[in-house]
């Protein structure tokens, strides 16, 4: 399996050392230079792990840390910065952040707690190798590219989209609480209109429905929830 790493740096001289050094390790990497950027390639691309630096331009480490939560709990963040203060340090981790490391760092370190964090975050993934592709109808779903075949030809999915699907999925005929979607995939307290949701079960019947008027699979229960059916799939 290919990792793939976010770089997120400002200093282009430690930006490319790092995108090399990962890179002859075998990791493929994006490098950035601001924090505006590495949120955009964050919610477009799927990676195993964040470096990120705290001086950033635009927007700061901890911000950008705190926006990628948004988005997802799990993918690993390293902070690498020279902002060696106890509270920063703490500011990182409380951010979201799983490792703090400050500059001038040791080479050989970086790279072992590199290796440790994707093998921790993988041994977590395990748990989802049953999601690696899901078949319904005409239609599939491959979890590993963010790719999907539906009835509207192919589609290039979203973390956030992704994330629902798995859940309405993995709960197949059963209705799922508009409550239990918004803390399972926006995963934090300020949650936004439910009309979201509504937007994302739309645009999955315009990409999996044959008639998104009379939607087979994806379906809204008023007042409740959602509910994903699959009469082609045992249970």
């Amino acid at each position: 399996m290919l990792y793939r790493i976010l770089v997120v740096e400002d200093e282009d001289h430690i930006r490319e050392n790092l995108k090399l050094n990962f890179e002859l390790e075998g990791y493929e990497v994006v490098a950035v230079d601001n924090g505006a950027k590495a949120i955009k390639d964050f919610k477009e691309q799927r990676f195993n792990l964040v470096v990120l630096d705290v001086m950033l331009p635009e927007m700061d480490g901890f911000d950008v840390c705190e926006q990628i939560r948004l988005e997802d709990m799990d993918t690993p963040i390293l902070f690498l910065t020279a902002k060696d203060a106890s509270n920063d340090k703490i500011q990182g981790l409380k951010t979201g952040g799983d490792d703090y490391m400050t500059k001038p760092f040791n080479l050989e370190e970086l790279l072992l707690r590199v290796k440790n964090l994707i093998k921790r975050s993988n041994k977590g993934a395990a748990k989802d190798d049953n999601f690696k592709e899901y078949k319904f109808g005409s239609n599939s779903i491959n979890f590993v590219t963010y790719e999907a075949q539906g009835a509207n030809g192919k589609q290039k999915l979203t973390n956030k989209e992704l994330k629902l699907l798995k859940l309405l999925i993995d709960r197949k005929d059963e209705v799922v609480s508009r409550q239990h979607i918004l803390q399972a995939v926006w995963g934090y307290d300020v949650f936004p209109s439910t009309r979201t949701i509504d937007n994302f079960i739309l645009a999955f019947r315009k990409y999996f429905e044959e008639d998104p008027k009379n939607p087979k699979y994806f379906h809204s229960i008023r007042g409740v929830g959602y509910k994903f059916t699959d009469e082609s799939s045992p249970n």
